[in-house]
């Protein structure tokens, strides 16, 4: 008899999957709705990094010997007594001798403290190259100058006179030539 109601009930097979399609329908309707989905994740943050600022230690207070010199010429006299004092020893005394071993003109840069920044031959003595690498070993060794307070730097020039023995004189403290 089951059998029999459930004809009698669904009918035909055509309306028994009309049927079923309607059931799932219902059934389907009544589900509830999927669920949403997730945001997009939001942006990260944006960190913005300030270096820390750059403090410098003061320079220390020079201490070192100055020059007043207004101008080069000036200061040349400064750099001259100072080369005297660093070289002594290798100072020809007295009026330099007819002829000379090498003569050289040399341009030397001083920044405000006092240190040798560039050397330039204005005339070099290239015919004794050993004088040439010995006067710019002197003016090097002499470093630091009297700081040229008054000009902040200067570029000052010089003429060597080099005698045969090794020792010399500079034109701006010459004794002057027999």
């Amino acid at each position: 008899m089951t059998h029999r109601l459930i004809r009698t009930l669904l009918g035909t097979p055509l309306r028994c999957a009309g049927i079923c399609a309607s059931v799932t329908a219902l059934v389907a309707g009544c589900a509830s709705k999927p669920p949403a989905p997730p945001p997009p994740p939001a942006p990260a943050p944006v960190v913005v990094v300030t270096p820390a600022p750059i403090v410098l230690a003061p320079a220390p207070a020079f201490t070192g010997k100055t020059s007043g010199a207004r101008n080069p010429r000036d200061y040349r006299k400064d750099a001259a007594s100072h080369l005297y004092a660093a070289n002594s020893s290798r100072i020809f005394k007295g009026k330099m001798p007819p002829l000379l071993h090498a003569v050289g003109v040399l341009q030397v840069n001083i920044d405000g403290r006092g240190n040798v920044t560039g050397l330039s031959w204005m005339r070099a003595p290239s015919h004794a190259p050993d004088v040439m690498a010995e006067i710019e070993r002197s003016v090097r060794r002499a470093a630091p100058y009297p700081a040229p307070i008054q000009l902040g730097a200067v570029t000052y020039t010089d003429t060597w006179l080099w005698h045969k023995s090794g020792r010399f004189q500079l034109d701006t403290l010459t004794e002057g030539q027999l």
